[in-house]
């Protein structure tokens, strides 16, 4: 490991969306003196009547949830991305605005209110990847469709509304500014090379062991050399897939397998619920070839010094680029640790 990336401020690059990030692990010796709150680790009962995501309760615009036994996936009764927006758009001057049509789902991991994906086996995380792959061919197969954001928002801190266990899905007609960004820098490399950017820097991470947490027969996770995210991570297939459909069965178990290993391995951390966002980066369902494509999964946990700690994007952050102090190879060993 070369000790220059663990005593002195330099920046990363990003290979995926060719952006930066300033990482500065001197700083990781600072006294803190910031902000700490209490640790909430209420545990939740298994059934909640008031949560509109249970079993046979009534949701807000009053329709009654079936009494599912695994995974449930019904359209977003607050969607952000309406199906039936009118085509229209503004160009007058600098005020530029087109309108955006999508269709927005709600997937629910489980039935029981009081577990989040660490607490679920590896055969019931594998439904719920089922599931995702049924909605990313249904909707992508939807003319109006280009793109389908598979993401979830575990925990309040992460703006997540009701604490039943589930994601989202947001799919959209055109492709969202991070997924660009993606698009653009592993097609130029396929055109350059003939291969996944993806799978040559993984290949070049699993020759070094210095950021990897946990590898299975066709699963990586690791930290990303440019994490921004303090204890940021990500599961990408080892053979150059595209897209979630074209795991088999046998793949979408191992890639359960890896949800669960890091997902568990993040509660232990801090000993609390871990909060994070996660998102599934694939190619787009617009009809071209999209064979520069190499999908992932990416976790950005906020969690800093303790369960009470957290990590905001503030000052130069907002105005400059993102910041780091403890080093993706640090954080890699904690959660290594814990696996």
């Amino acid at each position: 490991m070369n000790s220059n990336l663990q005593d002195y401020s330099h920046k990363r690059l990003n290979i995926l969306t060719g952006e930066w990030v300033l990482v500065s692990p001197h700083r990781a010796k600072r006294p803190w003196q910031g902000q700490n709150e209490a640790v909430n680790n209420e545990q939740r009962p298994s059934y909640d009547p008031e949560c509109y995501l249970c079993p046979g309760n009534t949701r807000i615009n009053g329709e009654v949830n079936p009494e599912y036994t695994d995974v449930y996936i019904f359209t977003n009764d607050f969607a952000a991305l309406q199906s039936d927006s009118p085509d229209f758009s503004v160009n007058d001057g600098l005020l530029v605005a087109e309108s955006e049509k999508g269709i927005c789902k709600v997937i629910c991991f489980s039935p029981d209110h009081s577990k989040s994906l660490p607490d679920m086996e590896p055969e019931e995380i594998q439904k719920v990847v089922f599931a995702w792959q049924k909605e990313y061919k249904e909707l992508g197969e939807n003319d109006l469709i280009n793109y389908v954001q598979i993401f979830e928002n575990k925990g309040a801190v992460m703006g997540c509304s009701n604490p039943h266990p589930h994601g989202q899905i947001w799919s959209q007609s055109t492709l969202p500014n991070e997924v660009a960004k993606k698009d653009t820098q592993q097609l130029n490399y396929f055109k350059e090379k003939n291969r996944s950017i993806l799978g040559d820097y993984l290949a070049q991470e699993l020759d070094k062991k210095e950021r990897i947490i946990y590898e299975n027969d066709a699963f990586v996770v690791l930290v990303p050399f440019w994490a921004v995210w303090p204890f940021e991570a990500m599961i990408a297939p080892k053979k150059h897939q595209t897209n979630i459909l074209e795991m088999s069965d046998d793949e979408a178990l191992l890639y359960a397998e890896a949800i669960s290993v890091l997902t568990k391995a993040y509660d232990k951390i801090f000993n609390t619920s871990f909060p994070y966002s996660s998102g599934i980066h694939q190619a787009p369902t617009n009809g071209k070839d999209n064979s520069h494509w190499h999908w992932h999964m990416s976790f950005y946990p906020p969690l800093l010094r303790s369960a009470t700690v957290k990590k905001f994007m503030v000052g130069y952050e907002m105005f400059g680029t993102p910041q780091r102090d403890i080093s993706a190879e640090k954080a890699a060993k904690v959660i290594r640790d814990l696996v």
